[in-house]
């Protein structure tokens, strides 16, 4: 039985890599940070079976990590923990370049001081983003990096330290350089969920219009559960070497806007161009959809699309025979129609409780 870890298990990405292992006959193990506020919801149904494992550590505390590795002794070390979210970074940069740049550092480290650097696989969550103000178009592994964003950067420092062990060391150190992959796991400020999230809650009365920023970004979008697969797979090669993931198709957020939208019984068309466009429901005339300045970034990677022809060649992953585009976006719809029809019942039930609590019907 293979023994793996994985940081940031409770995330989007950590909750299906975890499901995957499992089923594969891993011992999992997983951590998590301490707060007063438990976030495990994705992890929820994992808890309790008798191979999955979480340990408290943080990437911006060198001794939990270490204490964590030395405990575990893992095969594979699945660092996915960081600050991921663009627009944040720019908020908290110093806390993103510690988690998302010297935590990598920090991780690296600890294999190698606890002696696991001949044993132990690392995989590193790398990110389109490195990428930026791109140079070239479709993105793949010899493509130049230009980041564009404090995430992005710090990202950069992440890969290229993993590089540095991988050839200073000889450990089996690797980055996945992942596009933009949701699901409806995903967290509800990415700008995808919020889409989906809005188009349920409108079409189900609860939400009257949403806000966006560049509605003209693209991106290339593919679905979380099939890409936990290649990173998977980056780490079973003969050699460590870094692999684009990708979709190899490209969209717009107004092309994810019109799907999510038709999915939720609503047909859209957008009309007027940059901070004046606006996305109206085709049979009422009703605007559901506004750009505001608010959203947008002091920096803005506008096209972002990746090749992933090496990982087609050398690991027989074919985005093509995976997720569609389309499919992703029903996936994530259809789970928020769900969860808002929930919440709606459950409001009701509330009410109710209520009135019969003041007519005195209950005591």
């Amino acid at each position: 039985m293979k023994t793996a870890l994985i940081t940031g298990v409770t995330g989007q990405d950590g909750s299906f890599l975890a499901e995957l292992l499992l089923e594969k006959g891993y011992d999992v193990h997983g951590t998590i940070r301490r707060s007063s506020v438990d976030f495990r919801e994705r992890i929820a149904h994992l808890e309790g079976k008798p191979n999955f494992h979480l340990h408290y550590a943080d990437l911006g505390d060198s001794m939990s990590i270490i204490q964590v590795l030395n405990k575990v002794k893992p095969d594979e070390v699945y660092n996915l923990a960081a600050q991921s979210h663009v627009q944040v970074s720019f908020d908290s940069p110093e806390f993103t370049a510690d988690v998302d740049a010297t935590g990598v550092l920090r991780l690296l480290e600890g294999i190698r001081q606890c002696g696991l650097a001949d044993k132990c696989r690392f995989y590193q969550a790398s990110t389109s983003e490195l990428y930026g103000k791109v140079e070239e178009v479709p993105q793949n592994e010899d493509t130049p990096f230009h980041p564009y964003s404090p995430y992005a950067v710090a990202k950069l420092y992440g890969f290229w330290i993993v590089k540095e062990y991988r050839e200073a060391y000889n450990m089996y150190a690797c980055s996945g350089i992942l596009f933009n992959h949701e699901s409806e796991r995903r967290g509800e400020t990415f700008v995808t969920r919020k889409i989906t999230l809005a188009a349920a809650r409108i079409a189900q009365g609860k939400q009257e219009k949403l806000y966006l920023g560049n509605l003209s970004s693209l991106r290339d979008w593919g679905y979380a559960k099939d890409y936990v697969e290649c990173m998977w797979q980056i780490l079973q090669q003969e050699k460590p070497e870094d692999f684009v993931i990708a979709s190899g198709e490209q969209h717009s957020v107004r092309d994810f806007c019109l799907l999510a939208f038709r999915r939720a019984g609503i047909e859209l068309e957008f009309k007027g161009e940059g901070i004046d466009e606006k996305g109206i429901d085709k049979n009422t005339g009703r605007i559901l959809i506004e750009v505001s300045k608010d959203f947008y970034r002091p920096t803005d990677v506008v096209n972002l699309w990746g090749d992933p022809s090496k990982a087609k060649r050398q690991l027989g992953w074919n985005p093509n025979e995976k997720t569609s585009f389309e499919q992703l976006v029903n996936i994530m719809v259809d789970a928020d129609m769900a969860k808002v029809a929930v919440e709606r019942a459950g409001e009701q039930v509330r009410t109710n409780l209520e009135e019969y609590l003041e007519k005195g019907i209950v005591k």
